[in-house]
């Protein structure tokens, strides 16, 4: 399947977006679509594909816990 290059364009311009300015970007070409329907050509797509960068930059973030540092007893007699 061969991708439309302004779409790919789009896409790889949106996959370096922070996750709050990607979901607006997608929520707001949704509801552009939901209010007139095929004024951008190919907007199902793009929204396919926003979406599928949407939820591949939802994670939980664990707080990270420092790695213990292991002490090696010397000998003192050394």
């Amino acid at each position: 399947m061969t991708q439309i290059p302004i779409i790919a364009a789009l896409l790889k311009y949106a996959d370096r977006l922070k996750f709050r300015q990607l979901f607006l970007l997608t929520a707001s070409l949704f509801a552009l679509d939901l209010l007139i329907p095929d004024l951008i050509p190919f907007v199902d797509e793009l929204l396919l594909g926003l979406l599928t960068l949407l939820f591949g930059s939802w994670r939980k973030t664990k707080p990270e816990e420092p790695t213990p540092i292991e002490h090696t007893e010397q000998d003192p007699q050394r």
